[in-house]
């Protein structure tokens, strides 16, 4: 059995071009002179690849911890594409209305023990924080960045940083209510 299966690959691929399609816009690859160019000019092709570029890796990543722990544990575990989820980001974009809800895949796990379930849901989150740290420590040490690359570790820190804090949240079905809920009915 592979890694990654060519369905997967495929639900990859869906899920980078929705999430950049939704970013593409909000996130500040150049200043513009005047707010209304960002809703009056035809679609910009860079920002488009450069939201898929720094927001697509928080997530791919996210759920790729969740497939890859699972398969260490040796469990079976397929990564998919939320149509729904990744619909409601789309639909909130095209709406216009200031804020981003989205999830956009999950890895759809089974044979898991209380134990493998906390460990592969604690993986997600854990790389996120991962990935917010090094953006900000990368940020914060280095001398020599280019004004895109600061661009690009600060929105890599801002966008794991609050992937972490909502995945871990203890409400379901986010993360943090497959790792908080049975770690408490395990200790009590």
């Amino acid at each position: 059995m592979a890694f990654i299966s060519l369905i997967e690959i495929i639900h990859i691929a869906i899920v980078i071009l929705g999430v950049g399609y939704i970013f593409t816009g909000l996130l500040p690859l150049r200043i513009t002179k005047n707010v209304l160019d960002s809703y009056t000019k035809k679609f910009n092709w860079k920002e488009f690849w450069f939201a898929c570029l720094v927001a697509s890796p928080g997530i791919i990543l996210h759920e790729m911890a969740h497939k890859f722990v699972a398969l260490g544990l040796g469990l079976q575990a397929l990564f998919q594409v939320s149509y729904f989820g990744l619909a409601l980001g789309i639909i909130l974009k095209i709406l216009n209305t200031g804020f981003i809800i989205l999830a956009p895949g999950y890895v759809l796990i089974s044979g898991a023990t209380t134990l493998e379930s906390i460990l592969t849901a604690a993986a997600g989150p854990l790389t996120n924080l991962i990935l917010w740290v090094a953006g900000f420590l990368i940020i914060k040490h280095s001398k020599k960045l280019s004004r895109k690359q600061a661009i690009f570790w600060s929105l890599t820190a801002e966008i794991n940083k609050w992937l972490f804090i909502f995945n871990i949240l203890p409400i379901p079905p986010l993360d943090g209510s497959k790792i908080w809920i049975p770690l408490f009915q395990m200790i009590f």
